[in-house]
């Protein structure tokens, strides 16, 4: 301290409060204890502060024990645990070959026979529910109705007889595509459409085969025919097409060297049959594309008036 500054104080109190003022060392010693006090003071609160963050940061880890912080947004996540549904395995089939030469397994070849998309069964057969020839098939005459066989001899079976419901036989003259105007009809189709109860329908074209395989010969008048199933898929549910072959006779019933071949074929979508039977015009054969195109005609007919 300096050594002015008693001289200073006394000449302070004289001017000042008569009760006088603290001696000097009295107010270094107070001056000295407000110091340590107050760093006192200050070392409390820091640790106040310092303990206080520690027990704060043990509550929040206690309380989210699993909270993890996420990658940034523009960062790519990590992938996702969902199943992904994967591309079905083909199924194989030992017709076809594997690239070492074996045989290798491929999915079974769909059947060309369809399943008709209606299950109604009529009980009668409107005009409507026979096919319409092409324009260029149409030879002018129309069709006529009658009670006339649906099928021909088949060495004495009769299949299909049983179970019908309803049945309507017509006549129907075609002309091929590009017969002259005037000419005679290049074949005439037997066509008849049949009911049957439920599951009579399919058994007549059971029935149907069985006869062609049993008879494959025939008399006819003074010749013999020949019976033969034939390949047919893609016409209604199923169907069933054969054909007969004969020699062919002049006017004097004297054998040509030729033959005349007929084709019959049956139909069935759902409980209905429809055949086509083309018997020829005046000794002509059966042309398979034609007889083929009308079957399609007649199949769209039925099922248009199944719907």
């Amino acid at each position: 301290m300096s050594r002015e500054l008693p001289g200073l104080y006394r000449s302070l109190a004289e001017d000042t409060d008569p009760r006088g003022l603290a001696a000097p060392d009295a107010v270094r010693r107070y001056a000295d204890r407000r110091a340590r006090t107050r760093a006192a003071l200050g070392a409390l609160t820091a640790a106040a502060l310092v303990g206080g963050t520690a027990v704060g940061a043990q509550f929040v880890f206690a309380a989210a024990p699993d909270t993890r912080v996420g990658p940034p947004a523009d960062s790519p996540g990590p992938p996702s645990s969902s199943p992904v549904p994967s591309e079905p395995t083909p199924t194989p089939s030992a017709s076809s070959s594997g690239p070492g030469g074996s045989a290798s397994q491929q999915p079974p070849s769909t059947s060309s026979t369809r399943t008709s998309p209606t299950a109604r069964t009529p009980t009668s057969i409107p005009d409507s529910a026979f096919f319409t020839l092409a324009a260029a098939n149409e030879t002018g005459a129309g069709s006529g109705f009658g009670e006339d066989e649906v099928l021909p001899e088949l060495c004495g079976a009769e299949p299909g007889a049983s179970g019908t419901v309803r049945q309507r036989v017509r006549t129907l003259p075609f002309k091929l595509a590009g017969t002259p105007e005037g000419n005679i009809p290049d074949g005439l189709y037997r066509h008849s459409i049949t009911i049957y109860r439920d599951g009579r329908a399919a058994a007549a074209l059971d029935e149907l085969r069985d006869a062609v395989r049993d008879c494959p010969t025939q008399p006819v008048g003074s010749v013999t025919s020949r019976q033969k199933l034939l390949p047919s898929s893609g016409y209604g549910d199923e169907s069933v097409l054969f054909e007969m072959r004969k020699p062919f006779l002049d006017v004097n019933d004297q054998p040509t060297g030729d033959e005349e071949l007929r084709l019959i074929r049956a139909i069935r979508v759902g409980n209905v049959v429809t055949v086509l039977w083309d018997q020829g015009w005046e000794g002509s054969s059966s042309p398979k594309p034609q007889v083929d195109a009308d079957s399609r005609r007649a199949v769209t007919a039925i099922r248009d008036w199944l719907r």
